[in-house]
């Protein structure tokens, strides 16, 4: 399968998702549970970030344990950490912002990748190399729905992963935009519920996510 044709698959997946969950785990003994009230919840996808050092080690077991799970590897900052992502079974990688590098190494190895943009320059270097889905990050503190609208138009072809500032109260305003994939927050499965292993509250904050995010205009069924 050809890096367009996983990417497409991929983004399918993610389409479906409407939410993606935003994942920061500092023991990885609790990767597994949580990905199971995730998935319990009704929410088909994680991106497990590689904000700490249990990242990749989360990424791995929830790989391995819980397959129905798409998992992707988030924060994701060097060639080294795509490898390691890889590896350990990411599907998918997620970059805060546009380096070159990281797409370059994800292209290689035929993963997915979905870097962070925040203005038109960046959209613009994003599409010498041929993305046409994007982060957009960090979405509220940018600006929020009404900034988004402004860069997209235009660009009409590029679609948008907003994160940084989604709560179950605008997830639904992000959605309705027809330009927006999948939306990615962590409300529903904050660190520390992931480390106080609250996670029939996870089960149930993401069983109300995806309510929301199916309620939203445009929404898959």
């Amino acid at each position: 399968m050809t890096v367009h044709a996983t990417t497409s698959a991929v983004t399918a997946k993610l389409r479906a998702a409407r939410v993606v969950p935003v994942i920061v785990i500092d023991d990885p003994a609790n990767a597994v549970p949580l990905a199971r009230a995730l998935a319990a919840g009704g929410l088909s996808c994680a991106e497990l970030t590689f904000r700490t050092a249990a990242g990749i080690d989360a990424l791995r077991r929830i790989a391995a344990e819980v397959p129905e799970l798409l998992v992707g590897a988030g924060t994701v900052l060097t060639p080294e950490q795509v490898v390691s992502a890889r590896e350990a079974g990411a599907q998918f990688i997620v970059a805060p912002g546009f380096n070159p590098r990281v797409v370059d190494a994800c292209r290689e190895r035929g993963l997915p990748v979905y870097p962070g943009i925040c203005t038109p320059s960046e959209i613009e270097a994003a599409l010498a190399k041929d993305l046409r889905i994007l982060k957009f990050f960090p979405a509220e503190p940018a600006g929020g729905l009404p900034y988004l609208k402004a860069i997209a138009a235009p660009y009409g072809d590029v679609e948008f992963m907003p994160t940084g500032g989604i709560t179950a109260a605008n997830v639904g305003s992000y959605l309705a935009f027809p330009r927006v994939v999948a939306c990615g927050g962590s409300w529903m499965a904050p660190q520390e519920w992931i480390a106080n292993k609250q996670f029939d509250r996870i089960r149930d904050e993401s069983a109300k996510a995806r309510s929301a995010a199916g309620a939203a205009p445009g929404a898959a069924a």
